[in-house]
């Protein structure tokens, strides 16, 4: 099914006014909006509030970076219902990065209603253990989720509302017969919402989404107005070199490199750091530890650059990039439009970086005009990372919380509020960044002590390496 221009709402939609007092009535709208560090909506969200709670097809489309997943959050907590101890809402996402995504903005709102995330990779028996406590809320990738029906455990008879997030992407990576036998089992939907960053897109019958509402706020030549594009020409086919000189040209400032293969992402990561330029890579055939290691490194700026696959150009967690590097440039030029995403997001700017050789394929979709930046002279290392990562052997399961750790690593560690970086609680670990030059004292000073009465071990963290060939 091919969509319907004509049912368009374009981002000049205007709400009535006794629907925007409506909206400003909702139940712990102001709460939730505190928990979040958020001051008000932006207009796609408050429209898309609006269109989902009274329309039972909706096609959401919305740059990345927009707050696509607030806007279809909020309005499923207005339409949970407190009563029903089952799912009543399920999330389908392509990757396991942005269910989690998903499930960390979920769990800030600070609703009284579970969530639970189900992927592969994740342990299936803590999953089914979760799931005999049934969450409102369930996230999950299409094959996991559709194991989990399979296997019958949680009731799906409860379930009135399904989101399919980023479903064009679900849709390039295969998922068709996951998602059809999913939406097959789901017989007491009432409401359906389709969420993509892109406009092209063929929706499958099998979804049952007929004549969506469509909020399009997906504007015309954002990418010229923000985004500034550059290319670097390479004189060697190995573009290695190239690459060097322009990360040194950045003046230290953070990039995402993007490549298209696996081995390619380690082997361009592991030359940088022998050069003395601190990258890690990240692509989806790591370990999920081993790819939530690395974000974390990158996120909390013990690590500068990151190299990656396509994996990392959308649903991911990770800062407002000033520079975007493309080494390879994509197949698709949807590819290449999701990669600049993660820079010049609404209304900041950007650089995104074309690195070249004469005996590559000339893309379609590429100004081959552009500027040409020459990058040669370029060769003073950016300045090493700020902060180094500490692992920590505990996490909301041996209830630990941020407090925790901040009141320990001052108290025992003797660590100033400025020393101190991101800090992020997982399940069973933690990680917190902490000042380069005062790592080896704070471990010097915490190595006897206890926390919340109980020893944890605590160590620099491990740089996610490639593994050698077996």
């Amino acid at each position: 099914m091919k969509i319907d221009n004509s049912k368009f709402i374009t981002h000049n939609y205007k709400l009535p006014l006794h629907q925007i007092e409506k909206m400003n009535k909702k139940h712990h709208s102001n709460n939730i909006l505190l928990n979040l560090g958020i001051e008000s909506l932006n207009e796609m969200q408050e429209v898309a509030q609006d269109t989902i709670l009274n329309d039972n097809n909706v096609l959401l489309l919305s740059p990345t970076g927009s707050g696509k997943t607030l806007a279809f959050l909020l309005p499923i907590l207005e339409m949970l219902q407190p009563e029903i101890l089952s799912v009543q809402c399920l999330i389908l996402v392509p990757s396991r990065e942005l269910g989690l995504q998903i499930e960390q903005v979920w769990k800030k709102m600070g609703t009284d209603y579970k969530v639970n995330v189900c992927y592969g990779g994740h342990s299936i028996d803590t999953e089914i253990k979760n799931l005999s406590n049934p969450p409102a809320v369930l996230i999950g990738t299409p094959g996991r989720i559709a194991d989990h029906i399979d296997r019958g455990t949680f009731r799906v008879d409860k379930i009135q509302t399904l989101i399919l997030d980023e479903f064009d992407k679900s849709l390039q990576l295969g998922f068709h017969e996951q998602m059809s036998f999913i939406i097959g089992k789901l017989t007491k939907l009432n409401k359906r919402v389709l969420v993509s960053a892109t406009s092209d897109i063929e929706i499958p019958r099998y979804t049952r989404v007929v004549n969506p509402t469509i909020l399009d706020f997906i504007p015309e030549n954002v990418a010229e107005t923000n985004l500034a594009m550059k290319m670097v020409v390479s004189k060697e086919k190995d573009k290695l070199g190239s690459l060097f000189n322009l990360i040194c040209s950045l003046k230290s400032q953070s990039a995402i490199v993007f490549c298209n293969h696996r081995d390619g992402a380690e082997r361009i990561s592991d030359t940088l750091n022998e050069k003395g330029i601190y990258a890690t890579y990240y692509h989806g055939g790591m370990d999920q530890d081993e790819r939530e290691r690395a974000l974390i490194q990158f996120r909390n700026g013990s690590v500068s650059y990151l190299i990656t696959t396509d994996l990392a150009a959308r649903g991911l967690d990770i800062p407002e990039m000033n520079h975007v590097i493309h080494y390879h440039l994509p197949s698709k030029e949807d590819e290449f439009t999701h990669r600049n995403g993660r820079t010049a997001r609404m209304l900041a700017s950007g650089t995104a970086y074309i690195i070249a050789h004469e005996s590559e394929k000339k893309m379609d979709y590429i100004d081959y005009g552009m500027e040409v930046l020459k990058v040669e002279n370029s060769t003073s290392l950016p300045k090493p990372p700020e902060f180094q990562t500490i692992y920590i052997s505990g996490g909301k399961k041996n209830k630990l919380n941020k407090i925790d750790i901040v009141g320990f690593f001052s108290q025992k560690g003797k660590l100033e509020k400025g020393d101190l970086g991101l800090i992020e609680v997982k399940d069973f670990i933690s990680f917190a960044a902490v000042k380069f030059n005062k790592v080896k004292d704070l471990l010097h000073a915490i190595k006897d002590e206890k926390m919340k009465g109980k020893k944890f071990k605590i160590e620099v963290a491990r740089k996610v390496i490639k593994k050698e060939e077996e």
